[in-house]
């Protein structure tokens, strides 16, 4: 399929199907990037690129790579448990089980799950990591490290709870951290890792985790640390009725109202779920550009319900997708979020609510404005990074005349190659940058070991 020179910082990937998610497809076209970036797109034979790799991508489709926009890494380790619960039973059962999270199982259950989102499409993943145990090691670093060496684009959220049960939260008291603690741990964060860069591999936001798990102080102070270090904010938000009537109960007011109140609506924001907005909420997304990522599986599975993407994408707010955790969200792929998202929008709006492209489009320039990455990522122009995945619409999914829909409307096509920055990370549906079996089997030891723990 390919002319490889392993030295070559060209590629040229030519007799594809492109949806560039701006612009128009391209039926027969050519993609040329160097040095990590994309240089130019066109209908028609590619130009001669000298010293280039040259992928024959016949038979598939081109599009950007995947942005995942919300996870739970270290939940690779808890999948299975809990199964016919509510999102607070669910919550309330692992708590202790994820007090007893370290350095260890945090990269095994990390390397599983980025290794997972990368075979699926993923270029970039966020991760919302909320429970640093003491004396447990470096849980933050462990978690880069694994992205690291899996290849992909990261953007992990330094989250933090700091309302226990005696302060009425939901957590239990030994899995809250001390507000002052969480500030200045969540500064040395982004002091230590967090890269501005266009090209930048890593940048870090800062996340509470929910509003009945965090007090006012820590928001309000969370999104003044943030907006002085000029990264993003991002929680969880409207995810269950439950929640709603937590808020009301606790602070007399919505969700959306409490964030309103504590200054976190902002195109620098993107919520996790807000599965349970009122019209009005809607509308202040809109206005604000306050961003959501759509976690379709978890919330079905969890039972909170269906999120009104139709909806937000109406009146015009930032709307990403996510896998959510793997705890609530079984071995769930990227690219299977994007027919989740379509069929439920149709399920509840008809057959017009959400198409194919959309659900593209809100897969990958979504989740890159949730990030505020759209300027670099998630589309197909170019100069912007060659974050790209090169699926296989041929053999029987030949039969859909139209690649977009063989990859939203059916199970997720096999990967010919997913590029990073230009660098190969998956081909022929293969990891290439860390064994398939070793990262299995590092998702697998984190489990046996969190358990142990727990059985202590």
């Amino acid at each position: 399929m390919t002319e490889r020179t392993e030295s070559a910082r060209r590629i040229v990937i030519e007799n594809a199907y492109l949806a560039p998610v701006v612009g128009e497809e391209i039926e027969n076209g050519y993609l040329i990037a160097e040095n990590g970036r994309i240089t130019a797109l066109g209908a028609g034979t590619a130009p001669r690129t000298e010293g280039a790799e040259r992928l024959d991508a016949t038979g598939c489709l081109v599009t950007p790579g995947l942005v995942n926009t919300h996870h739970h890494l270290y939940q690779w380790a808890t999948q299975g448990l809990y199964q016919d619960s509510t999102l607070f039973e669910w919550l309330t059962g692992l708590y202790r089980t994820w007090s007893r999270l370290d350095a260890e199982i945090t990269y095994g259950a990390a390397t599983a799950g980025l290794a997972w989102l990368a075979t699926s499409g993923a270029t970039t993943s966020s991760d919302h990591h909320y429970i640093f145990p003491k004396g447990r090691g470096d849980l933050f670093d462990a978690e880069v490290r694994a992205a690291a060496e899996v290849g992909l684009r990261f953007h992990p959220c330094r989250g933090s709870m700091d309302r226990g049960q005696s302060d009425g939260g939901l957590p239990p008291d030994e899995v809250v951290e001390k507000t002052d603690e969480i500030l200045s741990a969540t500064a040395e964060t982004i002091d230590r890792y967090h890269d501005p860069a266009f090209d930048s591999m890593l940048r870090v936001a800062v996340a509470p985790c929910s509003p009945f798990s965090v007090t006012e102080t820590l928001m309000r102070e969370s999104a003044v640390l943030a907006r002085d270090k000029g990264v993003r904010l991002h929680t969880h938000l409207a995810e269950t009725l439950d929640e709603e009537q937590h808020c009301l109960e606790q602070v007399g007011c919505t969700p959306v109202e409490y964030m309103e109140k504590l200054g976190w609506l902002g195109d620098d924001v993107w919520f996790a779920h807000a599965v349970h907005l009122h019209d009005k909420d809607i509308r202040r997304f809109a206005d604000t550009g306050s961003g959501s990522a759509h976690c379709p599986s978890s919330n079905a599975r969890l039972g909170a319900g269906i999120a009104r993407v139709s909806d937000l994408l109406a009146a015009g707010a930032p709307v990403g997708l996510g896998v959510d955790g793997a705890a609530s969200s079984e071995l769930t792929s990227m690219a299977g979020e994007m027919r989740q998202a379509m069929l439920f929008q149709r399920a509840v709006h008809g057959p017009q609510a959400l198409t194919a492209r959309q659900a593209l489009r809100i897969a990958t320039l979504g989740g890159a404005r949730n990030l505020g990455r759209h300027k670099e990522i998630g589309s197909l122009e170019p100069g912007k990074l060659a974050d790209i995945a090169v699926w296989r619409v041929d053999g029987f999914r030949a039969a859909l005349a139209d690649p977009v829909c063989a990859l939203v409307f059916g199970p997720t096509p096999p990967l010919a190659r997913l590029l990073v920055g230009g660098r190969t990370v998956v081909e022929n549906d293969e990891l290439r940058t860390v064994s398939p079996d070793a990262a299995a089997r590092a998702g697998a030891a984190a489990r046996r070991r969190l358990l142990a723990e727990e059985d202590r």
